[in-house]
C-alpha cells in the first residue's frame, strides 16, 4: 500500500511535465538576463533586471499553474462524461465506439473489437466507485510543482550576477548556465522517450545556444 501512494505521488507531474517546465522558465528568465550587458549601466539597473525576470516568472508560473488546474478539470469532466455515456449507451456498439474515441488514435486503430468490448465491461464493472473530486488535492499539489518549478528555474541564471561584478561576465557565465540546464534537460527527455540521450541533449543544447546567440547579437 505504501508503495503504491508513493508512486501516486511521484506521479502528479510527470517526468515531461516537470522538465518541459524548468524548459519553459529557463528560456523566459535567459530572454532577461541576455539583454543585461545593453540594457543596464551600474548595479542599481542590474538589480532591476533582476528583479523583472524573477517577476516575469513569478506571473508566468501563476498563469501556468492555472492553466494546468484547467486542463486537469476538463480531463476529469471528460472522463465523468465518458462513463455516464457508456452506463447509459443502448447497445454494446455504441459504447465500444466511444472507448475508442477515447483511446489515441494509433492505439484505437489496433485495437480489436474484443479489447474494446473487454475495455467496455470494465468501466460499467466499476461504475459504482466514486470518481475523484474534480480538482482533488494531488491536482493543486501539481498545480503548486508547476508554479515552483517555472520561478524556481531563474535561480540559475541569476547566481552570476550575484557573485560575479563584471556584468559582461556574469552574462556569458549565466548563458553557459542556461547552455548547460538545457543539455541536461535534453538528456533526460530523450531518455524518457526511449531515444538516445546524447542526440537529445546535443539537440537541445544547441537550440539553447542558437537561443543565446540570437539574444546576443540582439544586445546581449
Amino acid at each position: 500500500m505504501q508503495g503504491t501512494e508513493e508512486r501516486k505521488r511521484a506521479r502528479v507531474l510527470d517526468p515531461v511535465e516537470r522538465i518541459t517546465e524548468v524548459i519553459f522558465g529557463l528560456l523566459m528568465a535567459m530572454t532577461f538576463t541576455g539583454t543585461i550587458s545593453v540594457a543596464t549601466s551600474g548595479q542599481e539597473e542590474e538589480r532591476t533586471m533582476m528583479i523583472a525576470a524573477l517577476g516575469c516568472n513569478l506571473a508566468w508560473g501563476l498563469a501556468d499553474a492555472i492553466m494546468y488546474l484547467l486542463r486537469t478539470l476538463i480531463e476529469h469532466t471528460r472522463n465523468r462524461t465518458l462513463r455516464a455515456n457508456l452506463c447509459g449507451a443502448t447497445d454494446a456498439a455504441t459504447g465500444q465506439a466511444l472507448i475508442a474515441d477515447a483511446l489515441p488514435p494509433r492505439i484505437a486503430a489496433v485495437v480489436g473489437t474484443d479489447e474494446l468490448e473487454s475495455l467496455r465491461r470494465r468501466v460499467i464493472e466499476y461504475s459504482s466507485t466514486p470518481l475523484p473530486p474534480r480538482l482533488g488535492w494531488d491536482d493543486f499539489k501539481g498545480a503548486a510543482g508547476v508554479f515552483l518549478l517555472v520561478v524556481v528555474s531563474t535561480f540559475p541564471l541569476v547566481v552570476p550576477f550575484l557573485l560575479l561584478d563584471q556584468t559582461a561576465l556574469a552574462v556569458r557565465v549565466s548563458n553557459l548556465v542556461g547552455l548547460a540546464v538545457l543539455f541536461i534537460a535534453g538528456w533526460m527527455l530523450a531518455r524518457y522517450a526511449g531515444a538516445k540521450p546524447w542526440q537529445g541533449a546535443i539537440a537541445l543544447a544547441v537550440t539553447g545556444a542558437v537561443l543565446i546567440t540570437a539574444i546576443i547579437a540582439l544586445g546581449g
